[in-house]
């Protein structure tokens, strides 16, 4: 029987509403959780126009690139539930690597840090979305699975699983959930990896399946004793939707007119957040080796660098 896809994102938006109200009542009532009415109303205009983006021509571009890719390839696996559970495991490993990269080389850094750019954590950040990149993300890093055999409508239906899993994770409500987070990724997981403490740096990239960072040693399990600090290395001090959604870009283009070199320019450009020609900036995995100099502990195992005092990551 062949798999039919539904637009489930386009269904969930009404329970995404809810689940933020209940939210909002929850943690006023248990003191667990914060929400700030500009930060949420900013989170919540960046996920709207992370949904019209797209539709400037990005999504046209994605799709036509996928069906051809689709009609080149020599594989074709069946529309079927299996097929589908086997895309759902692909993109998924496909997601960490791309989420990792995301943290580690600047030019994708520019658009994934919006999602970053908040000091609250709560479900309304989960709705805070780029409006540039996709289009390269897609194409990069999602058309090798079309030449692997997968529909691009499968391609496209995991990817919208994914995302709506990813939403709940978003939360300070939830604590520990025993052997689940074995192998799923779960908020405390999550809260890890926006996490701006040295500590939590570059750890926990997994999209649906924390086997990933377990498998790839990126795992960083949530301490009790050290409670998350959320947002950027040098936070933003403004709720303006279009300074969160281009203030690194600007940065980008800022470095790159002073660099003196094509090697400054492409270290500027495709380097580590926080990479400088003489070392005064610096990365994460700079910050995480002084912390564990500091403290007298191993550095947290990662080889993924990306803090800068002007914008540092913490998915």
């Amino acid at each position: 029987m062949e798999f039919e896809y539904p637009d489930i994102v386009s269904y969930a938006v009404p329970a995404f509403l809810v689940l933020v109200i209940i939210e909002i009542i929850a943690a006023r009532l248990t003191g667990r959780g914060r929400y700030e009415a500009r930060d949420s109303a900013a989170s919540l205009i960046m996920g709207f126009g992370s949904q019209i983006a797209p539709l400037l021509g990005g999504l046209f571009v994605i799709g036509a690139v996928f069906v051809a890719a689709y009609e080149l390839t020599p594989f074709k696996i069946p529309n079927t539930w299996w097929a589908v559970l086997l895309c759902l495991v692909a993109d998924d490993l496909r997601y960490y690597w791309f989420h990792r990269i995301s943290h580690e080389r600047r030019w994708f850094w520019a658009s994934h840090v919006i999602h970053h750019s908040s000091q609250h954590y709560n479900l309304t950040t989960a709705l805070r979305q780029t409006w540039t990149g996709n289009i390269l993300a897609s194409l990069l890093f999602k058309t090798p699975l079309v030449f692997m055999g997968f529909h691009p409508a499968m391609v496209a239906f995991v990817g919208a699983i994914s995302l709506l899993y990813q939403f709940w994770i978003h939360t300070e409500l939830i604590d520990r959930m025993g052997p689940f987070e074995w192998i799923f990724n779960t908020p405390s997981h999550h809260r890890v990896h926006h996490a701006t403490n040295p500590k939590y740096l570059d750890a926990n990239y997994a999209g649906i399946l924390i086997i990933w960072d377990r498998m790839f040693g990126t795992f960083t399990p949530e301490d009790r004793a050290e409670k998350p600090r959320y947002g950027i290395i040098k936070n933003l001090g403004t709720f303006n939707p279009l300074v969160i959604s281009f203030h690194e870009w600007i940065g980008i283009a800022k470095d790159v007119s002073q660099a003196k070199s094509l090697k400054e320019v492409a270290g500027y450009t495709f380097g580590p957040p926080g990479w400088s020609p003489d070392g005064s900036r610096l990365t994460s995995k700079m910050i995480k080796e002084r912390w564990a100099r500091i403290h007298g502990e191993s550095a947290p195992v990662s080889s993924s660098p990306q803090a800068e005092p002007a914008a540092q990551p913490a998915e």
